[in-house]
């Protein structure tokens, strides 16, 4: 187990430049990406209580039946929020947020928590003002509405979405996509140094002499750099000439 680690990180250091470019140039394109390609998208949202309380001699009371019964409403109404029966009655009455019917259910989302009696309503749009009055006006035709579609009304609005002065966007976060990046462009690379090493076969060292033919190496010859055998061969070059020059005198 020992060897393999040694040999993994044998492989790494042997090519880490390349390991550095790929992550350096996948950080590098996904922040300009990220900053000057990406449109921003904001998020609005409202909250909804679907509850419906009982009397008894004029006094409010809530009681658990009525409570369990409601949140086996939540999802029926998840599903009523994005029907034709409430966009239609939204677009109709709010002309100005400029969509259809249909473009209105894909963008609005509705979730709960589970146990809950709550439902948020969310809308994500390329302006946070937009957004908010596209959830508020939501919210509002749901509540009037609901007593007609389902005969009771137990659906009252807990807050809307209120004026932000700098929103913050929802898909714009350039550190993060940096980070993640960087990391998949790592697993890439690391992937992609393997693949280089597995497919050269080439034999380089008395290690891959003895692996891939099967015979131990009894002699080895070292590299020598360009540098140093030039300056041997000029001294060589020098030596011989000398002994010429002794041998024409002698003579």
């Amino acid at each position: 187990m020992e060897l393999e680690l040694k040999e993994y990180f044998r492989i790494i250091s042997k090519r880490w430049w390349l390991i550095a470019c790929i992550v350096l140039l996948s950080s590098v394109t996904t922040g300009i990406f990220s900053i000057f390609f990406v449109q921003p998208q904001y998020a609005a949202s409202a909250k909804m209580i679907v509850n419906k309380s009982t009397e008894r001699q004029g006094v409010q009371l809530i009681d658990a039946g009525t409570i369990n019964a409601s949140i086996m409403l939540i999802n029926t109404y998840k599903e009523i929020i994005k029907s034709p029966a409430i966009m239609d009655k939204v677009v109709a009455k709010h002309p100005e947020i400029e969509l259809s019917a249909d473009q209105l259910g894909k963008r609005i989302s509705a979730t709960s928590v589970n146990d809950s009696q709550v439902i948020t309503l969310q809308v994500v749009d390329r302006s946070y003002s937009r957004a908010m009055n596209i959830v508020n006006a939501v919210s509002e035709v749901f509540k009037d509405e609901i007593p007609t579609i389902m005969s009771v009304d137990n659906v009252a609005i807990l807050n809307n979405a209120k004026e932000i002065s700098n929103p913050v966007p929802v898909n714009r976060s350039p550190q993060i996509n940096i980070l993640i990046s960087a990391f998949v462009a790592f697993i890439v690379s690391l992937g992609i140094v393997f693949l280089i090493e597995y497919l050269d076969d080439t034999i380089k060292t008395e290690k891959d002499v003895e692996t891939y033919l099967g015979i131990p190496a009894l002699v080895t010859i070292s590299r020598i750099k360009s540098t140093v055998a030039n300056t041997n061969s000029n001294k060589k070059s020098q030596r011989m000439a000398g002994e010429s020059a002794n041998v024409g005198v002698n003579s």
